[in-house]
């Protein structure tokens, strides 16, 4: 079979080292399993937001400073975060043509999605271990 170019190469030797073909399949086990985490946790999530309505700081505090809620948020935020960075690559991937541009947004994509997280964890963590307000 003749390729663009006009050499004979079969279809596997065609796809092998391009594009998805190399790490399409673990980019989209992550997000679905990603989205498959975050689907309980946020309803669970947005439940106790109900239930605190109009509850003051300390409880809210007490709320978060519960193990299991704080454990269970920040799993919720680490998914959260995880899935995000995973979709914006598609994004990005998919409609930024310029090799360059592509990098950098990548790049900056994965650094904010880190550090954001890192700022959300440990805000948890200091609400639930009982640091100062």
């Amino acid at each position: 079979m003749a390729d663009d170019k006009g050499r004979l190469r079969s279809p596997l030797g065609h796809a092998r080292g391009l594009g998805s073909a190399r790490s399409g399949t673990r980019h989209y086990i992550a997000q679905r399993w990603t989205a498959l985490a975050l689907a309980p946790l946020a309803i669970w999530f947005v439940f106790g937001l109900i239930s605190h309505l109009g509850a003051s700081y300390a409880q809210a505090g007490a709320w978060i400073g519960n193990p299991i809620n704080a454990v269970l948020i920040l799993l919720m935020l680490g998914a959260l975060f995880h899935h995000a960075q995973l979709g914006l690559q598609v994004v990005i991937e998919d409609y930024v043509h310029g090799h360059g541009s592509k990098l950098v947004l990548l790049i900056l994509v994965k650094g904010l999605a880190l550090f954001f997280a890192t700022l959300a964890i440990l805000a948890v963590l200091r609400i639930s271990i009982g640091g100062p307000a």
